[in-house]
Order: C-alpha cells, then structure tokens, then sequence
C-alpha cells in the first residue's frame, strides 16, 4: 500500500484546479423584458459542487494553525457535497475521514465520499426525508466520533472557516460580469457560501441585492415553521448560526416540486445539468430578474452536478 499523499506532495497541487468556473447567461427560460441571468457554473469544480471551495479552505486553515495536527482525522456531518469536497481534500493531504450522513441524502453522493476514501456512517432518517431532527442527529452523532483524540471536527453550521472559503467565488464572479451586479441570489444551507460571497459582492458593488432561497415547506428563515421537504443540501429546519440577517435584502421560499421541474427544465433548455438547489435557485433568480428588468444583472449559482441524483427522482425515469 503506498503512502498517504501529504499536503506538500506533488498531487496536492490538483487542489488549485478548485474555483475558477465559468459565469454564463441563461437564454430559453429567461422572460422577456427581464433582467439578465448569469449563473455561475460550480459543478465544473473536481467532485462537481461549489463545495471544494469551501473544503479546501477549511483543511487549509486547521492545519495551519494546528487544529488538525499531519495524519489527523477529519470528522464531519454533511448530506453529501460536503462530504465528497473534504474527502476529496483529505484524500490529497493525508488525512482519513469519517463521515456522518443519511439515506436521505442521494446514493449518488455517498458512493462518491466512499470512492475518496471516506468511512461513512448512515443516521436513517424519516422516509427520505430532510427534517430538522435528521439533521441534529447528523450533528451529535459526528459530534461523539470527534471526542477521540487526534480528531478534527469541521463542525460546519458553527466554523466561521467556511465563510472565507467563499471569498474567491465573490472575487470571480466580479471579474466576470463586466463590472455590474445588481443581484445575487444563493439558497441557504449552512448559509456560508452565501455570506462569504456576499461580503466580496458588497465592497465591490455596495448597492448589490442579496436574496436567501429556502424550501416552501420549510421557510424558517422567512418567519415560517420548519417542515419537511427533498430539496438536498438546504433547509435544515432550523437558522444556521453563522446567518447574519443584515446580509440579506430578501428572502424567497420555492417549493420543491417547482424546484425540480426547473432543474430538469434547465437540463432540457438550456444544457445545464445540475441538482435541485440550483433549480430552486434559478427559479428566485427569476423573480428578482422580472422586478428589476431589462437593463440589471443577476447572478446565481449552478450549485453541484446532476451526476449527483441519477438516482433521485429529480431525473430518475418511470
């Protein structure tokens, strides 16, 4: 068996093929007399979702400043992106990983965090179904794993870390839509990539519109009760403690059946072909296009890959 790959390794320079996805405008769905829609394409990242960015940094940090000490373990809970992007990470930096998930998350996702070397533990949850205590049991159950020593918890609703993982993303997406953002848009999980993208989009275009995407059927951060819903990697049931409500201008609730037919309506119209979030996502983007018109720009996320939910209903054929 060969050696565990060290952050200074030669394969370790794969980290910097993470960011720099390209920014394109959407056509066949877009209204006429509507803004234009740019959507930032994050599935062109290595595991297919926004967030390498994210895992990237966070690893980066903790070694830096000991948190996570060389050959450490790294413990996380995480529907599945997540997961992937920091197996990925550790998977280059020597460090093994133990993942907390759920079978209601896409098989999809847990064999992609397997084939990078993950050691998965599977919470079951309630008929598939993305609930607020589904997610409390993800977090006590990664929680006791990382009281053995030598272990680093990611703990990501709680590390500011991954906040600044999002930096570059409001960086690019400045440099590339020629010099106007009137909007951005971005559903909230843990609601990091939303603030640290945010932070970058405010100091370069301070009058910049900021819109939060949640589940219909779940609209805490709107005010409502949390329910149940299928709409993967957002809506937990409860306000991530890193939210920051001066942030946002806005907060707009999508159904998740309206969620996934624009996510295959994307795949079919426009070639884009990603997971539920970003149709949810395109579908705000939408509603704000049409307030400001012609003329405004806004910009969304093409959060992760549809490689991602083959299985899922959201593409899975009768």
């Amino acid at each position: 068996m060969s050696a565990p790959v060290r952050g200074d390794a030669p394969h370790a320079g794969l980290l910097t093929t993470v960011g720099h996805t390209t920014l394109v405008p959407l056509r066949s769905v877009v209204p006429a007399g509507s803004a234009t829609v740019l959507v930032k394409l994050e599935f062109e990242n290595p595991t297919g979702s926004m967030k390498d960015r994210m895992a990237r940094e966070v690893i980066a940090r903790a070694e830096a400043d000991g948190r996570l000490p060389p050959g450490g373990t790294v413990v996380e809970y995480t529907g599945g992106s997540t997961g992937s992007s920091l197996a990925f990470v550790c998977a280059l930096t020597g460090h093994p990983i133990r993942i907390v998930t759920s079978d209601a998350f896409s098989r999809e996702k847990r064999d992609q965090m397997a084939a990078f070397g993950a050691e998965l533990t599977l919470v079951p949850s309630d008929n598939g179904l993305s609930t607020k205590q589904l997610f409390l049991d993800m977090m006590a159950a990664a929680q006791a794993l990382s009281r053995e020593p030598g272990r680093f918890w990611v703990d990501q609703l709680n590390n500011a870390d991954t906040i600044a993982g999002y930096h570059g993303l409001g960086e690019e997406i400045c440099a590339q839509a020629g010099g106007r953002v009137d909007a951005f848009v971005q559903s909230v999980g843990t609601s990091a990539s939303l603030l640290g993208t945010a932070a970058v989009l405010r100091h370069h275009h301070p009058g910049v519109r900021i819109v939060a995407v949640e589940p219909a059927e779940s609209p805490v951060l709107g005010g409502g009760a949390p329910g149940a819903h299928t709409i993967e990697g957002i809506g937990i049931g409860f306000t991530p403690p890193l939210w920051d409500p001066s942030v946002v201008d806005e907060v707009v609730a999508v159904p998740t059946d309206d969620a996934k037919a624009m996510t295959r309506w994307l795949a079919r119209e426009e070639g884009l072909f990603a997971g539920t979030s970003s149709g949810a996502n395109v579908i705000a983007a939408l509603t704000v296009a049409r307030r400001l018109g012609s003329g405004a720009r806004v910009v969304t996320l093409m959060v992760d890959s549809g490689l991602k939910y083959l299985g899922t209903d959201v593409y899975r054929r009768a």
